[in-house]
C-alpha cells in the first residue's frame, strides 16, 4: 500500500503548491514502515500580489441617469471599494459593472497550515482505521508525530492531536529523537538508523544477498513482490544466510518455497543446477547479527513450519483425492451456485463439452479436491500446485496430475499459461464456470468491486485461447450471454492493445470484423501490421472510410446484387471489373487463413477505387443507376470488411 500512497502524497503536494502560486518542485517522495516524506524546493516564502477583476450586475440595473443605483452602491461595499473605482465591462452578453481588485498575496506558512490536515488524511489507502474515537480521523495507522517545516520555521498545525515541528523519531532500537530540517533530512535520519529512500534500501537488500552468496556456488530464487514487499517494510534492512536440515528437501520445492516465503518473508536459495538448497535468506530490521542470534531464531522457527508442513503432507495423502470428492459438498463455492461439488460437476461437464479426453475429466474432477486438506488451509497459495503434486504421489496420470497443478494458470496478463492441453482445457472450464455463473445470477463486477476476481478469469480464457492456438469459439464459452460477450470483448481489445501492444486501430478495426476466433484474430492482426506499410493499404483505407459514408448518409444498409448493364463504361465498369476479379482470390486466400496475401489482392484495387471517386458521380439523378452505385460500393466494402473494417484505421490524410 505505501509505494502508491506516496505517489498520492506527492500529487497532493504538487496540487497545494501550484494551485495556490507557492511555486517549488518535489525534490524527494519516499516512505518507510513509520513514516512518509515529500521534500519541495523553491518554495516561495509568501503569494505575488494580484490583481482581479469582479464582474458585477448590468450596466443597465447598476446606473439611472448616470447616477449609481443601490445594486452598483451595494456591489462596491461588498467587494469593500469605493463607488468612483466601478468601471464599466463590455461583455457578449452586453455592458456590466466591474471593479479591479488588488488582493495581497498571503503568507505560504498560513496556506499550508489551513490546508495540510486536510490533505494529508486524503492520501488514499485501500484500508484505514481510526484510533482517536468513532467519527476521528482514519489513517493507514495512528499518526504519532508530524514534521512540518518551511525553510528553518516549523508551520504549525495539528491533526488528531498531534501538533506539527521539527522533531522525528529514528529506528525504534537503533535511533533516537533527531531535529531535522529539509536541506539535510535524509542524512539526518540515516544517522538514525533509518534509510529513507527506498530505492536505497532495495539495493542494500540485494547488494547484502549479493554479498552472502559470493563464492558459496548459491543464487538466489528471484522473488519481485517479496523483494518489494521486504524494502517497504524495513528501515534498516541487512539480509542474512540461514540453513536448514538437508532431510526437508525430501518435500516438494513448492511446498518449501510457499513456507519460506508466506509465513517468514524469506527468500529461497537454488544451487548451481538450479536445484533447492537447503539454505535461506532473511531481511532483519538491524544493522548487524554478528553473534548469529537472528540467524539461530529464524532457523528455529523454519524448522517448527517445516515440520507442520511435513505433517500436512503426510497426513493428508491418508485420505486420496479421489476419496474427497464427497467432502466438496461442504464447502460453499456460492450462495446461489452452489457447493464446490456443483462447480467440480458443472466442469467436467464443460471439459466434455470442449472437446476434453478422459485425463482432462479426470482432472476436472478433482481439481477442487485440495480445498479439503490441511495442507491448503494453512497455505491458501498452493492451491491446485498441492492437488497436482497429490494426485502425482498418488498414482494419478502424469497428464491428469499436471493438468491440476496448472489449473488456475495464468494469475495474471504476465503470468504463463498451463503447459498442457489438458491444463489448458480445465483451467478453461474452471474460470468459464465462474464467470457463466456469476454472470447468470447478475455478479457482474462495477467499478473496483469485484469479489470472485471475473475480470482476471476472462483475462485468463482469452490468454489460454490465443497463446494455446486453441480455436474455440467465444460464442460457445458465452451461451449465448450478451453481457458476457460484451465483458470479454473489454477484455479481448486490452489483451492485444495493451499486453501485446498492437496499436488500438488495428485492434479495433479487426475485432469489428468479428472476434469469435481468438487464434483468427491474432493472425488478422499480423497481416494488417504487414500490409499496412505499403504504399496502397491507408489510401485505400481512407476509400473505404469514404464509402461507409456515403452509404451511412443514404441510409443503404442492404447490399444487394450489380446489375452489370447499368453500370457505365470507363472507372465505374473498370471498377466492377476489378473486384468481381479480386473477390474470388481474396476468398480463396482467406480460406487458407493467409490475411496478408487476402488484403494485398484488397488494396491492389486503390487504383480503380481512386479513379472511381474522381470521375464517377454516386448519387446520380436516375434513381435505379444511384442504386446500382451503391450496391457497388456495399459490395466492394462487405467484401473488404471480412477481414477488418478498415473504416477504423487511423490514416495521415
Amino acid at each position: 500500500m505505501i509505494r502508491p500512497a506516496v505517489a498520492n502524497f506527492q500529487e497532493l503536494v504538487t496540487g497545494l503548491l501550484s494551485g495556490n502560486g507557492l511555486g517549488g518542485s518535489i525534490r524527494m517522495a519516499d516512505a518507510s514502515p513509520r513514516r512518509i516524506a515529500v521534500i519541495a524546493d523553491g518554495v516561495v516564502e509568501r503569494q505575488a500580489d494580484r490583481e482581479e477583476l469582479v464582474m458585477g450586475p448590468p450596466k443597465s440595473a447598476a446606473f439611472k441617469d448616470g447616477k449609481p443605483t443601490g445594486a452598483a452602491i451595494g456591489f462596491a461595499k461588498k467587494q469593500e471599494v469605493d463607488p468612483s473605482e466601478i468601471r464599466i465591462e463590455a461583455t457578449a452578453k452586453g455592458e456590466y459593472i466591474a471593479v479591479l481588485k488588488k488582493i495581497a498575496g498571503r503568507e505560504t506558512w498560513r496556506i499550508l497550515a489551513e490546508a495540510l490536515p486536510e490533505l494529508i488524511l486524503k492520501i488514499y489507502f485501500p484500508k484505514t482505521m481510526y484510533w482517536t474515537g468513532k467519527g476521528g480521523p482514519r489513517f493507514i495507522r495512528p499518526i504519532r508525530w508530524l514534521v512540518c517545516t518551511l525553510g528553518e520555521k516549523v508551520v504549525p498545525f495539528e491533526l488528531a492531536g498531534v501538533a506539527s515541528g521539527n522533531l522525528t523519531y529514528g529506528h525504534r532500537r537503533m535511533g533516537g529523537r533527531a531535529l531535522v530540517d529539509a536541506a539535510n533530512y535524509t542524512e539526518q535520519l540515516e544517522a538514525q538508523g533509518v534509510f529513507i529512500n527506498s530505492a536505497a534500501r532495495r539495493k542494500r537488500i540485494e547488494d547484502g544477498i549479493a554479498g552472502l552468496l559470493k563464492g558459496r556456488g548459491l543464487q538466489v530464487k528471484p522473488d519481485g513482490a517479496l523483494l518489494d514487499t521486504l524494502t517497504y517494510i524495513t528501515e534498516c534492512p541487512t539480509p542474512i544466510l540461514g540453513g536448514f536440515d538437508p532431510r526437508y528437501l525430501s518435500l516438494p520445492e513448492e511446498v518449501l518455497i510457499t513456507v519460506m516465503r508466506h509465513h517468514q518473508k524469506y527468500f529461497s536459495v537454488v544451487d548451481s543446477s538450479g536445484k533447492l538448497a537447503p539454505h535461506f535468506l532473511a531481511v532483519m530490521n538491524i544493522a548487524g547479527d554478528p553473534d548469529g542470534i537472528v540467524r539461530h531464531g529464524n532457523e528455529r522457527v523454519l524448522t517448527a513450519r517445516f515440520n507442520d508442513a511435513r505433517f500436512f503432507w503426510e497426513f493428508d495423502q491418508r485420505k486420496k483425492l479421489a476419496d474427497r470428492v464427497p467432502d466438496l459438498a461442504n464447502v460453499t463455492f456460492q450462495a446461489k451456485l452452489g457447493s464446490y461439488l456443483d462447480k467440480t460437476n458443472r466442469m467436467v461437464a464443460l471439459v466434455k463439452e470442449l472437446g476434453g479426453n478422459a485425463d482432462a475429466e479426470r482432472a476436472a474432477l478433482l481439481s477442487k479436491c485440495d480445498l479439503t486438506t490441511d495442507m491448503v488451509k494453512e497455505f491458501t497459495d498452493l492451491q491446485g500446485i498441492v492437488g497436482g503434486l497429490y494426485a502425482k504421489a498418488q498414482g494419478e496420470s502424469p497428464a491428469a496430475a499436471q493438468a491440476i497443478y496448472d489449473h488456475y494458470k495464468p494469475t495474471s496478463m504476465e503470468g504463463e499459461i498451463p503447459s498442457t492441453a489438458e491444463g489448458r482445457i480445465v483451467a478453461l472450464a474452471d474460470k468459464i464456470d465462474t464467470l457463466r455463473g456469476c454472470f447468470g445470477i447478475g455478479m457482474v463486477p462495477t467499478g473496483s468491486k469485484d469479489p470472485f476476481a471475473l475480470r482476471r478469469a476472462a483475462q485468463g480464457v482469452v490468454k489460454i485461447l490465443v497463446e494455446g492456438r486453441m480455436p474455440l469459439p467465444l460464442s460457445k464459452l458465452t451461451a449465448g450471454n450478451a453481457a458476457l460477450a460484451e465483458f470479454f470483448l473489454d477484455r479481448i481489445r486490452y489483451y492485444f492493445k495493451d499486453v501485446r501492444g498492437h496499436k488500438y486501430d488495428e485492434v479495433n478495426a479487426v475485432l469489428a470484423a468479428g472476434c469469435d476466433d481468438l487464434t483468427d484474430v491474432e493472425q488478422r492482426i499480423a497481416a494488417i501490421q504487414a500490409v499496412r506499410p505499403t504504399a496502397d493499404f491507408e489510401p485505400l483505407a481512407a476509400g473505404f472510410k469514404r464509402i461507409k459514408n456515403i452509404l451511412k448518409q443514404a441510409g443503404f444498409e442492404t447490399a444487394g446484387p450489380v446489375n452489370a448493364a447499368l453500370l457505365e463504361p470507363g472507372p465505374e465498369a473498370a471498377l466492377h471489373e476489378a473486384f468481381e476479379r479480386s473477390k474470388g482470390e481474396a476468398a480463396a486466400h482467406r480460406a487458407r487463413q493467409d490475411y496478408r496475401a487476402a488484403l494485398s489482392t484488397i488494396a491492389s484495387l486503390r487504383p480503380q477505387v481512386d479513379l472511381f471517386f474522381d470521375k464517377v458521380l454516386v448519387n446520380a439523378p436516375d434513381e435505379q443507376v444511384r442504386r446500382n452505385r451503391l450496391s457497388l460500393l456495399a459490395n466492394l466494402l462487405t467484401e473488404s470488411s471480412a477481414i477488418a473494417d478498415f473504416s477504423e484505421i487511423v490514416t495521415s490524410s
